[in-house]
């Protein structure tokens, strides 16, 4: 088949999927921004963006919108020249998220579209007022958040299916696009995540730690509320004072993937780290920033007890590869979580909100490792069952691109 990817930061969500595409014969092509410095076996066609300013008081709850359909224009009018060339795909895979695939099926009308639907805002039930000591409450962003969810409703109308990766994150939506959808996880690589005994990892201060060290992890894309990072930071004064061998490896940048920066200015990671330094020995907690692919396995292999918190929001890939790794995770009680992690079988969960009850599991965890081992060999073997890449997930992923090819 011609298939054709969608994705403004590609690979993204197609990491394994397209080349595999390509690798069982398809012609496979993927349309990206031409700022994406990523690259790819996949040919990459590259569409030239530039974002138009919005007056929020003129467009109101309507900016969102306005800002991701002018991309989706971009997106079209790209499209537009390669169908003049003659290019005309068998199925569309897009990432509803930047609105890059609301007018695709008006190129390609005779062509099948599958949008990936990572998530849907919503007013209630979500990461929407969650969280008082960063967000507000009230009415207002109520609205403000069903507003933004406008561009991601014509997504999935215009499409054929939908796919989103785990059931909470299905269940946002609304029940008409609900049924919309099919529920596929991108996969995790179990066998390259087999426990590793001869693992190390060097910290950033030349420090090696390997297999058996009293080592604690927190890994995110960045370090911000949204993922918990100030819930974990004031935990830790506490699990270093009870856990005198104890190091802390923190993996993630400084810029703000979802939310809003610290509104006195700077950066998450500063603003919560000055909170608390004062009652931490800083020796023995250690910021690496982001890591290559490579070294962040070892840091799972190596790591005792992994922390992972998130708002109800977008699971994070992480906290699945450690499961299938066979590291103990400790994960906040939200919908997200718990529908991956069973607390006291494959890991344990501990309500998001709770500092000394994040430091006392995660000081009891660090000191009994033995105990917790059939936690750990529950949750590798769950999630071959259930998340892994090629036994589980690219099949299911394929099979339905070849159904909607051939329907």
């Amino acid at each position: 088949m011609k298939l054709l990817f969608v994705h403004q930061n590609f690979p993204g969500q197609f990491l394994h999927l397209a080349p595999e595409m390509q690798r069982l014969g398809h012609d496979v092509r993927a349309i990206t921004d031409a700022t994406n410095q990523h690259t790819s076996a996949v040919p990459l066609l590259r569409y030239t963006h530039k974002a138009q300013t919005v007056d929020p008081k003129a467009t109101r709850l309507g900016r969102n919108f306005t800002m991701m359909s002018d991309r989706g224009v971009s997106v079209a009018r790209f499209a537009q020249r390669m169908r003049a060339e003659g290019y005309v795909p068998d199925v569309i895979y897009g990432h509803s998220g930047w609105g890059e695939t609301l007018f695709l099926k008006e190129v390609w009308p005779e062509a099948k579209l599958l949008v990936f639907a990572e998530f849907y805002y919503r007013g209630h039930g979500a990461d929407t007022g969650f969280d008082a000591e960063f967000q507000s409450k009230g009415f207002d962003q109520v609205m403000i958040a069903q507003g933004r969810a406008a561009y991601m409703a014509q997504s999935l109308v215009h499409a054929d299916r939908g796919v989103s990766p785990t059931e909470w994150q299905a269940s946002t939506h609304p029940p008409l696009l609900r049924r919309q959808l099919e529920v596929i996880f991108d996969g995790v690589d179990c066998d390259r995540l087999t426990p590793n005994p001869d693992a190390r990892f060097v910290l950033p201060d030349g420090r090696e730690l390997k297999r058996g060290d009293e080592v604690l992890t927190f890994v995110n894309r960045n370090l911000e509320p949204y993922r918990g990072y100030h819930i974990f930071m004031r935990a830790l004064p506490e699990v270093l004072a009870a856990r005198p061998d104890a190091q802390v490896v923190i993996v993630g940048g400084d810029e703000v993937s979802y939310g809003q920066a610290p509104k006195g200015g700077g950066k998450w990671k500063d603003v919560i780290l000055d909170e608390v330094k004062d009652r931490l020995d800083l020796t023995r907690v250690h910021f690496t920033g982001r890591v290559p692919y490579d070294r962040l396995v070892d840091l799972i292999h190596v790591s005792r007890v992994h922390a992972y918190l998130t708002y109800p929001f977008v699971l994070s890939w992480s906290m699945v590869e450690t499961l299938a790794a066979g590291t103990l995770v400790i994960g906040s009680n939200t919908a997200p979580v718990a529908e991956v992690i069973q607390d006291g079988v494959n890991g344990r969960l501990i309500d998001f909100f709770d500092v000394p009850g994040w430091s006392a599991a995660l000081t009891d965890a660090l000191a009994r490792a033995e105990a917790y081992l059939q936690m750990r060999e529950t949750a590798r073997a769950l999630a071959r069952e259930k998340y892994d890449l090629r036994s589980v997930c690219l099949p299911k992923q394929i099979e339905l691109l070849t159904r909607l090819a051939r329907s």
